[in-house]
């Protein structure tokens, strides 16, 4: 029996998953170190401008217009990534238009990644000081309530590149997503937080946090082809066709276009 024959359907296409974001992260090296590096230097300002000011106000007006920045700027690199896991590439004007585009999902992820910040290092402490068990109940809600959001809005910019521009609806289709997709999402979690770590050992440049939206634009991409077979294929009852995904014939296409490689053609491309 080959390896197809005993590695599940859904395994597979993790594997694939992975396969098809390092191909493109290779690809387009440069455009995803070009992308870190304007990150790396957008994060300086919310981590070494407050330390600037004396007064309160403004230490954490620049730090409320610094995290605001970036995640605006992460919200316009994941509309530019979309070009990459769609097998073409973007340049510094699409950047640009995706930064007007995109700026309204950055400022409200922003201020909701501020008020989560604020939850873990304020609001759970508090309970916490309270010494008791409705302290702790407390604390331990908003800690599971931190890990659904967690789960489910990693794939915001994600479903805001490629789903729906209405905020609302956006933060609708993550949680829909977690809890239709829940082995993907905890499973991308784990990945994410792997891929940081090897970052860090790059100085953040590669993979980096270019290569963390690429790869949920990619999971995402390639879970909407499930609905789409789910879409084609009514006759089936919804919890069989959930179980039995041919994940094989759906990304038949997908396959084709990314190829293998060599370790020769990696290193050497322009020999092949």
């Amino acid at each position: 029996m080959d390896e197809r024959g005993i590695i599940p359907y859904h395994y597979r296409m993790i594997g694939f998953l992975i396969k098809k974001t390092f191909f493109d992260l290779w690809d387009n090296l440069f455009r995803v170190a070009l992308l870190n590096l304007g990150f790396i230097a957008s994060l300086a300002v919310p981590v070494f401008l407050p330390g600037l000011f004396s007064s309160p106000a403004l230490f954490f007006a620049a730090l409320l217009i610094g995290t605001l920045w970036c995640s605006v700027y992460l919200a316009a690199a994941a509309l530019s990534l979309r070009a990459v896991s769609d097998y073409g590439s973007f340049g510094f004007g699409d950047f640009v238009r995706n930064l007007r585009e995109g700026w309204p999902a950055g400022l409200c992820m922003g201020i909701v990644a501020l008020i989560l910040w604020a939850m873990v290092s304020i609001i759970i402490p508090f309970y916490l000081s309270i010494n008791s068990m409705i302290g702790l109940l407390l604390a331990a809600v908003i800690f599971w309530t931190l890990v659904l959001a967690l789960l489910s809005l990693q794939f915001f910019f994600a479903v805001r590149s490629r789903l729906d521009f209405k905020l609302v609806k956006v933060f609708k289709k993550c949680f829909v997503i977690f809890f239709d997709n829940p082995g993907l999402a905890v499973f991308s979690l784990l990945h994410n937080a792997v891929i940081l770590v090897i970052s860090a050992l790059l100085a953040f440049l590669f993979p980096g946090p270019a290569g963390i939206l690429l790869y949920l634009d990619e999971a995402l991409r390639l879970r909407l082809l499930k609905y789409d077979w789910l879409e084609a294929n009514p006759e089936a009852s919804p919890q069989s066709k959930r179980r039995a995904i041919p994940w094989d014939a759906i990304l038949i296409e997908e396959r084709e276009k990314t190829g293998t490689r060599s370790l020769k053609s990696f290193i050497f491309p322009w020999k092949d």
